[in-house]
């Protein structure tokens, strides 16, 4: 089997309505970005995946990837690997490309992509992944849909310029809901997207009252309390902790970092992500990595439906897994119906608030062909 084509397409989905994320400094998003990438083979065998990205995603695949991955044989994943990790040298991250490889791969054995990476389960327990601010109240009435929707769990932004009005967020729903839905935190302070205003950057002395304050109120996890590349104060803030545990490594790159993550001590949940953080398949041996030293693993997931789904396959596969992210925050533009709109069926989650696993082969993608020809703005390949 050899790889003949690699069309990329940028597609530009619209959302339903304006979405704040918290974020992304004051911008507003009206739009999914993505890129749908397609590897064609000789024996009439298609992958499918999708970088989370634009058109600088789908130059760095043109030029950096696809000349090195035609005439390849697509079930050497480990060795197109290097591809990939050399390729990020020059542009965009293309981790996202193992996807359409394990798709292929999966198509032809027959089998969920999960099922070949030995399936410890078919279904884990989401946490509806907000994003917007918003005030105590209107998160209590979103907690009663959450609730009636089947989730028992649900992550918050912590992004007013106060912490204290965000910790009341978390004061009312404990106060309105007691202990029936678990409550995760995210400061986003490992990275944000550039310009000004709209961030307030924490420093270790803030992250600590928040971190023993949401311990006090029974959070489970606190993300990204402090910029990504300080492991010392990240490991100095876990050591003061008790039951609430820190989470975070969706901005980190490669095997290699997350390793220095964990010999570093700086998190007990990492969140590496298959269009961002490293190959999918690599990812496994971070969850080795990772269970090894009793640590859990959450893929982050924000971005798109395909990625989600990928994403999902992994998280299936691995016996330490956590909480899988599960973006839905309504009334905003970005609800799971908006997030998986080149799906042709979205996925949701059980009353057991459990997601599953498509019984199909490859990653089960099955793609909305009509929405995404009339809202592609650019072909490659």
């Amino acid at each position: 089997m050899k790889i003949t084509r690699i069309k990329t397409r940028v597609v530009d989905l619209p959302l339903a309505a304006d979405f704040h994320p918290a974020w992304a400094r004051g911008r507003k998003q009206t739009n999914i970005l993505m890129v749908l990438v397609e590897v064609e083979t000789d024996e009439g065998i298609t992958g499918v995946g999708a970088a989370h990205a634009g058109l600088e995603a789908a130059v760095t695949i043109h030029r950096f990837v696809t000349p090195h991955f035609i005439g390849q044989d697509p079930r050497r994943i480990e060795a197109l690997a290097d591809v990939l990790r050399d390729a990020e040298i020059l542009g965009a991250p293309t981790y996202c490309m193992e996807i359409p490889l394990w798709d292929i791969l999966g198509k032809l054995a027959g089998l969920p992509v999960c099922t070949l990476w030995g399936g410890f389960a078919d279904r884990v327990t989401a946490y509806c992944a907000t994003a917007e601010v918003r005030s105590p109240e209107q998160r209590v009435e979103n907690v009663h849909r959450m609730l009636d929707e089947g989730f028992r769990a649900l992550k918050l932004r912590f992004h007013h310029p106060d912490p204290r009005d965000d910790l009341k967020m978390v004061e009312a729903i404990r106060k309105t809901f007691g202990n029936r839905i678990d409550i995760l935190v995210d400061a986003n302070q490992a990275g944000v997207e550039p310009g000004f205003g709209g961030h307030s950057s924490w420093g270790f002395a803030r992250a600590l009252d928040v971190a023993l304050a949401l311990q006090e109120l029974g959070a489970y996890w606190l993300e990204e309390p402090l910029p990504r590349h300080d492991h010392a104060g990240l490991r100095r803030l876990r050591d003061k902790l008790g039951t609430l545990k820190l989470a975070g490594g969706e901005d980190n790159h490669g095997l290699h970092e997350f390793k220095l993550l964990i010999d570093q001590g700086c998190y007990d949940v990492l969140q590496p992500d298959a269009l961002l953080s490293e190959g999918i398949s690599q990812m496994r041996k971070i969850a080795a990595l990772a269970e090894a030293a009793h640590l859990e693993v959450a893929p982050h997931t924000w971005g798109n439906g395909i990625g989600l789904l990928a994403n999902l396959h992994f998280a299936c596969s691995i016996r330490n897994g956590s909480y899988f992210e599960f973006p839905h925050d309504p009334p905003s533009g970005f609800t799971l119906e908006s997030r998986d709109q080149m799906l042709a069926e979205p996925l949701t989650i059980d009353m057991d608030g459990c997601v599953a696993i498509p019984d199909r082969p490859g990653f089960g993608f099955q793609l909305n062909e009509d929405l995404i020809q009339s809202h592609t703005i650019a072909t490659l390949g």
